[in-house]
């Protein structure tokens, strides 16, 4: 069961290159208002859907066309769990570094900065890897 679309697996990846970036530069400056566009952007890739994401968008536009054609693709459900995953913490940074709880809003970035650092490096997506565990161990999994 799809979520949508099959993908381009550079697309995500070029995507997690700049949530790497975003999320490093408000970890180091903790300018919130950063970080809560970020959660905009992935709050789309995971509840409105990839192709209108925004990163998505510059992929499409500006990356792929110079990368020419690939038969290779990726299931979207997986990644728009991932998307969802970081939603999340970004929230919890944004309303963190918002109300002055410095704390809690670093620990969340990080925890999104480690994750988006790993998709981006190492072409290991930690949101997918859930996504695909938790599809694994399901109740709905044994009754199919």
């Amino acid at each position: 069961m799809s979520a949508g679309p099959a993908v381009d697996p550079r697309g995500p990846r070029f995507a997690a290159i700049l949530t790497t970036i975003v999320l490093a530069v408000v970890l180091v400056t903790q300018w919130w208002p950063l970080l809560a566009i970020q959660t905009v952007v992935f709050a789309i890739g995971a509840f409105v859907g990839l192709k209108p994401a925004p990163y998505s968008i510059v992929y499409r536009t500006l990356v792929a066309p110079r990368l020419g054609p690939t038969d290779e693709r990726e299931d979207a459900a997986p990644l728009r769990f991932a998307q969802a995953v970081g939603f999340v913490f970004a929230l919890v940074g944004t309303i963190g570094f918002a109300l002055d709880l410095a704390p809690l809003g670093i620990v969340a970035t990080a925890f999104a900065l480690f994750a988006a650092f790993l998709n981006a490096a190492f072409d290991f997506c930690l949101g997918c890897e859930m996504f695909l565990l938790i599809k694994r161990f399901s109740p709905a999994r044994a009754s199919s």
